[in-house]
């Protein structure tokens, strides 16, 4: 069953009352108006719960027939938290990015179980360890949900363009790290990825540093797998986000993790795991300095950005141009 409600946002109006048939014939200046479509979803596989998804329709869409990229994200509950309404009203604006559906899942009530790394090929979830419990357990249930029920429906519904490179799926710390998945595991489904702060500490072995360190799981995912074609990957990280050197390399864990997946490093047998530039991938190292390179994966790195949605909501122009970006 699925429950709408519609909520009319108007985010500039121009009126005319008073204005003389003069006045009446000069051009107007464009309405940045938008709608929310608020979704009740059934997931019985892996939610007790209904699911609430928001669904972000861009301005002029109820006015039009176009067809229109979509962004889903994870974490919907933070997208005020982040400025996800007034960066896109900006950026329209400015005609900086072209129009887009933004869906927008809230974070289950166990989020934990959700947001974590999977196998699409045996369809199991990829658990690791933290010091709150298993990370990912209904990771696979939760991903598939994504890619198999929910993308259809939003293309069933909505006037979309159905094709992986027109599907964005964008998320933050362990949110980001299931969006990464869900482009690795899906690649005929998702085409772009945005992950912010992502969890990639997450491993099989936490006894020690050494061990976390050669048992990181989205990594060995890459070390082991190979290039997923079309698929482009958008990642960032705040230089103060923590301040552990699991390595010693003089470079924080949080930096080091994306760069371990991006570049690849030096594996326990003392071979070095690949990382996507291994297999095949263009990588830009220094978006913030060459935004214009263009690149199947790039690393963002905020300059005083920790690990919050503050931070994240500065990370996500730069993206969004990265993504939708009219060249």
């Amino acid at each position: 069953m699925v429950r709408h409600r519609v909520v009319r946002y108007l985010l500039l109006g121009v009126l005319l009352a008073g204005v003389h048939p003069a006045e009446a014939s000069n051009p107007v200046a464009p309405r940045f108006d938008s709608s929310v479509v608020q979704l009740q979803l059934d997931a019985p596989a892996f939610a007790p719960e209904r699911i609430k998804v928001d669904v972000y329709l861009p301005p002029g869409y109820a006015r039009g027939v176009r067809r229109y990229p979509v962004l889903y994200a994870n974490d919907g509950q933070d997208m005020d938290a982040v400025g996800l309404q007034s960066t896109l009203t900006r950026l329209y604006r400015e005609q900086a990015i072209e129009p887009v559906i933004v869906v927008a899942v809230d974070m289950l009530t166990d989020r934990a179980s959700g947001y974590g790394l999977s196998d699409r090929a045996t369809a199991r979830s990829l658990v690791g360890g933290s010091a709150i419990g298993p990370i990912g357990t209904r990771a696979h249930d939760y991903s598939a949900w994504v890619a198999t029920a929910l993308v259809p429906y939003v293309d069933a519904h909505y006037r979309t363009r159905r094709s992986p490179r027109a599907r964005a799926m964008l998320g933050w710390s362990l949110g980001a790290l299931n969006a990464f998945n869900l482009g690795w595991q899906y690649p005929d489904v998702i085409g772009r990825v945005g992950a912010f702060s992502p969890s990639f500490w997450l491993a099989a072995d936490r006894t020690s540093a050494t061990s976390v360190q050669h048992t990181r799981l989205a990594q060995a995912m890459v070390d082991h797998g190979s290039r997923r074609t079309g698929l482009r990957m958008w990642f960032a990280v705040g230089t103060a986000e923590e301040t552990k050197d699991r390595d010693g390399d003089g470079i924080n864990d949080t930096v080091d993790d994306v760069q371990d997946l991006l570049q690849g490093y030096h594996g326990a047998d003392g071979f070095r795991a690949r990382g996507l530039q291994q297999l095949g991938y263009s990588i830009n190292m220094d978006y913030a300095g060459h935004p214009s390179r263009r690149a199947d994966a790039a690393l963002f790195q905020l300059q005083g950005g920790v690990h919050n949605q503050a931070s994240w909501k500065r990370a996500l122009p730069p993206f969004l141009r990265w993504a939708y970006g009219r060249h």
